[in-house]
């Protein structure tokens, strides 16, 4: 198709005001600019089959609209999902800087309209060799998109997940903000990948957020990553996977796969313990770790971005998150407040005596084995031992009140039977602890099991995930619900 130019877009829009039957639609703008637009996308088979868009602000802004619709009907949908920003500025005749802004914001539009009918209408053909690949805008897995595009005979197709949108948050830190998906997206076409935007706003939120929020207020430390994971990110890829064809996907975690003694898929440690992430996984079934490619699993970090920086990958030092992505930029206490009931409730600090120590301003502050923030002034450490929902109080002591050599835990999922259980995982950093299952359990689901630990942990909290090993392969997880502590000494064992 030959470029129309700007002057013919903006004097003949194409489709502007149309709103194809079936279609999905999604806007983007609204900023300081002033400029919004909206593109409405149809889908059928493996085609974009009508478009249509309205816009209002500068007339670059509508003329952008417009070649977004002129590009994407009728083509096939990998390759709408190619138009990017400077896709759609070439259609235009080039843009000058100040108005490149418009180009983006179509290419944003378009991005999530056709992500969204994708999702829903999309009926490509499986093809040999076809990959989604799990782009978040960082380092890891534009490596690991690299990574597969580099195999002979595999086709990926790059997808990123908008997850949440808080004006609190930084989104050029979170890995799940329009940002973010802005800047994965560059990165995709940059590589050559046809790039599909999903968002999953809605899905994180009740399936993720909310849970996080109910388990703080009911004194637990959850750990939101094993649920997502688990339950909402890779399901909705795969399912998208299977719209597009692809037969795996692929993503920037580090962590491999082994065969199980029955033939099925088990998770296993990654190769650099540093950087390991199969506890974040754990809740994956075997099934669809079938599925899964993890192509960093061998790789230390270094190595990872001494590959980007070979590549010339722009995103070759791009800092590590260190926070939950729905946190970044704002405080967990912050978050709480302004998006649940979880609220300031100024409680009693305790010690094992019940002795009132000190105040806080709500026990969904505190985990157990905390040490900082506690505000109790000089003399030995104290850390938390438990905290009370109902009461609203904290309990502290010294740190020998905090081991124990036995973890009760919920909710468990065994790939294998207890007795090859040899350690567990009770943190994401923490190293493995050698354990064993103190009751016969066979492979399947238990209401409660007890880990009998070989040396004492400082404290187990409840809600966050534990990870059970067979050397260094993940066989079940559950939740930790109940520490039974007892003070450590040398005739203790």
């Amino acid at each position: 198709m030959t470029a129309l130019g700007l002057d013919e877009h903006l004097n003949a829009p194409v489709r502007r005001g149309h709103t194809p039957a079936g279609g999905f639609s999604a806007g983007a703008g609204g900023g300081a600019c002033g400029d919004l637009l909206r593109i409405t996308v149809a889908v059928e088979g493996d085609r974009v089959s009508d478009a249509g868009f309205d816009a209002s602000g500068c007339g670059t802004a509508i003329a952008a609209g417009s070649a977004a619709v002129a590009l994407a009907v009728g083509q096939p949908i990998l390759e709408v999902a190619r138009i990017g920003s400077a896709a759609l500025a070439a259609e235009l005749g080039g843009l000058s800087v100040g108005k490149l802004h418009a180009s983006d914001l179509a290419a944003d539009a378009l991005a999530r309209a056709l992500g969204a009918a994708v999702a829903a209408n999309a009926s490509c053909q499986p093809t040999a060799g076809r990959a989604l690949v799990a782009m978040s805008g960082g380092v890891d897995s534009a490596v690991a998109a690299l990574l597969t595009s580099q195999t002979a005979s595999v086709d990926p197709v790059a997808v990123t997940l908008e997850l949440w949108a808080d004006p609190e948050n930084d989104g050029e830190s979170s890995c799940c903000s329009a940002q973010a998906v802005r800047t994965a997206r560059a990165l995709a076409h940059r590589m050559g990948l046809a790039h599909i935007t999903l968002d999953l706003r809605d899905q994180f939120r009740s399936g993720v957020v909310e849970p996080f929020i109910a388990d703080h207020a009911n004194g637990l430390t959850p750990n939101p990553c094993v649920r997502c994971n688990g339950h909402v990110r890779l399901d909705a890829m795969l399912e998208l996977g299977e719209r597009l064809g692809a037969q795996t996907l692929v993503t920037g975690h580090y962590a491999r796969t082994a065969l199980s003694q029955d033939g099925g898929t088990l998770l296993r440690l990654a190769a650099d313990p540093n950087k390991d992430q199969a506890y974040m996984l754990a809740a994956v079934s075997p099934t669809t770790l079938t599925k899964l490619r993890f192509p960093l699993g061998d790789l230390t970090k270094p190595e990872v971005r001494a590959i980007a920086a070979e590549a010339d990958l722009p995103v070759a030092q791009t800092p590590d998150s260190q926070d939950l992505c729905f946190l970044a930029g704002t405080d967990r206490a912050s978050f709480l407040a302004r998006h649940g009931s979880v609220r300031e409730r100024p409680g009693e600090i305790l010690d094992r005596s019940g002795r009132v120590l000190g105040r806080h301003r709500g026990h969904h502050n505190f985990t157990v084995g905390q040490r900082k923030g506690l505000g109790l002034g000089g003399g030995e450490p104290l850390y938390v031992l438990s905290t009370d929902a109902r009461t609203n109080r904290v309990v502290v002591g010294e740190r020998a009140a905090l081991r124990t050599f036995a973890v009760e835990v919920r909710a468990a999922t065994l790939h294998a039977d207890s007795d090859q259980v040899d350690a567990v995982k009770l943190r994401y950093r923490a190293a493995p602890l050698s354990c064993r299952i103190t009751s016969n359990a066979s492979a399947g689901r238990h209401a409660r099991l007890t880990l009998e630990l070989s040396d004492p942990t400082d404290g187990a909290a409840p809600g966050q995930a534990a990870v059970l090993l067979c050397g260094d392969r993940v066989i079940g997880h559950a939740t930790i619900t109940l520490s039974t502590q007892s003070h450590v000494n040398s005739a203790a064992r």
